[in-house]
């Protein structure tokens, strides 16, 4: 128990991840306190952020596990108000401007691509001819929101569907998305995996197996969780990957292919559910103790 430090978790209220880890928090700290950040206000002449009578730039530290409930721009403000706790001296994990980097796919995906760590063939536009054709190219293409998790929002466009049903699917994809981000669909077997890496160590893998005829691996989309056991050459990549953005703690999603391993994306939240039901490790209580261990 380490009483006085006030620790709080910037999450969403009633969520099973961020109760375990403020859970967590109160039992080593005797301190409580999850913030949602649509009730945080700011008041840039006296410098208070505040949170039901809270200044949060007088907090010892803040977890961000959650800052939204749908990834949108809008996370991208709320980054900005966390900014002004961790001016005041706030240890933030992770860093505001380090989230900044993954909320948007596109970010991600050019900081990863910019440091070489190969992803599946990925091409992004605005024009709708640009995209037709890119659909021809490859065949199957996987239509991508630039903010968006679990595959939500997500398309498949196939170019067997025909010319005019590829265009409307494609128009109806960008009445949403001014920007077109697309894939090329791989052969994953249907299986993919997370790599869990807290402060840049590696801790272990779980996998996401599609629930049958699924076109994704998402829980969301029906998939489960399961043990996995990455090789050494993928957990390399993986460990890469995610020191481009060098979170306090995050997950690396990666997948195998015939031509090797593809990163797909690195969280910018990265999740506790498939820690402890893949490979039983309770993520939340690490996390706490290495946040403690930095304090220190």
């Amino acid at each position: 128990m380490q009483p006085n430090l006030k620790i709080g978790i910037v999450g969403l209220p009633g969520k099973w991840s961020t109760e375990i880890l403020a859970k967590a928090v109160a039992e080593k700290t005797g301190f409580h306190l999850v913030i949602d950040m649509s009730l945080v206000k700011l008041d840039l002449s006296t410098q208070e952020l505040s949170y039901k009578g809270q200044n949060l730039c007088l907090m010892d530290a803040l977890i961000v596990k959650k800052i939204s409930h749908q990834y949108s721009p809008h996370m991208l403000d709320r980054l900005e108000l966390l900014k002004i706790a961790e001016n005041a001296g706030v240890k933030i994990f992770s860093r505001p401007k380090k989230i900044q980097r993954l909320i948007d796919r596109l970010s991600c995906t050019v900081s990863l691509n910019q440091a070489g760590i190969p992803m599946p063939e990925t091409r992004i536009m605005e024009n709708i001819e640009d995209a037709i054709t890119t659909v021809d190219d490859f065949g199957i293409a996987i239509f991508k929101p630039l903010f968006s998790s679990k595959a939500r929002g997500m398309r498949i466009i196939r170019k067997t569907d025909g010319r005019a049903i590829v265009r409307k699917a494609v128009e109806k994809f960008k009445s949403d998305n001014q920007v077109m981000y697309i894939q090329k669909k791989l052969d994953l077997g249907g299986r993919d995996m997370g790599l869990i890496f807290l402060d840049g160590c590696y801790l272990g893998a779980y996998a996401r197996v599609a629930e049958k005829d699924a076109w994704n691996t998402s829980i969301h989309s029906g998939g489960v969780y399961a043990p996995a056991e990455p090789s050494d050459e993928i957990v390399q990549l993986a460990c890469r990957a995610q020191s481009v953005f060098d979170m306090a703690y995050t997950t690396v999603d990666v997948a195998e292919t015939k031509n090797g391993p593809v990163i797909f994306e690195v969280s910018a939240f990265g999740g506790f559910r498939g820690a402890i039901d893949g490979i039983g490790i309770d993520v939340a209580e690490l996390y706490v103790d290495n946040v403690l261990k930095t304090l220190e």
